[in-house]
């Protein structure tokens, strides 16, 4: 059985090129082994439409490690399985925008799963919207908490590897450099 690591990733604004914080939930042995969660420091602006939508402002990221700072915490952790996230386009996106803005060389390219694509496959019909999957499923949510979005993406996962789904049909590549 393969090691995911399920992650999500809240933004300070539209701009979608910084985070202000990252939740982390490891699934290994298929079950949840560990997580991890921070604010960070975007050193950008907030909208006022994400601090509403998220609860962090520029007053909560005050003392939070900015993405270089925190990426030598995670990287050991984000390099170790297939990444996860729920419509992971984002998320990916997100990520490989704070590692060229802030110089990070990682990997030209990164293995995940998106639990909304494998559920428009395993679960066709249905909405595939993070809170809508998790009263499908009966999982607790504190919706756009980076913490508990992660931790409902594994869940989500895990529903499916208990299904008798072949979860590694769905891994994709996803191309991290710019060049």
């Amino acid at each position: 059985m393969n090691k995911y690591i399920a992650f999500d990733l809240e933004t300070p604004n539209r701009a979608n090129n910084r985070m202000s914080a990252i939740g982390i939930t490891v699934i290994e042995d298929g079950k949840i082994a560990d997580s991890f969660f921070s604010l960070v420091d975007p050193e950008t602006h907030f909208d006022y439409f994400n601090t509403q939508l998220t609860g962090i402002s520029a007053i909560t990221v005050q003392g939070a490690p900015n993405f270089a700072a925190l990426w030598m915490q995670i990287e050991p952790i984000m390099s170790s399985g297939i990444l996860v996230a729920h419509n992971a386009v984002f998320d990916m996106g997100v990520l490989k925008k704070c590692l060229h803005d802030y110089g990070i060389t990682w990997k030209n390219n990164a293995k995940y799963i998106c639990t909304v694509q494998a559920g428009r496959r395993l679960l066709p019909g249905m909405s595939h919207k993070l809170n809508v999957m998790c009263e499908h499923y009966g999982i607790t949510l504190d919706h756009h908490q980076a913490d508990s979005d992660s931790r409902a993406c594994a869940e989500i996962l895990l529903r499916y590897i208990k299904s008798g789904a072949d979860v590694n049909s769905f891994i994709r590549t996803y191309k991290l450099t710019t060049e």
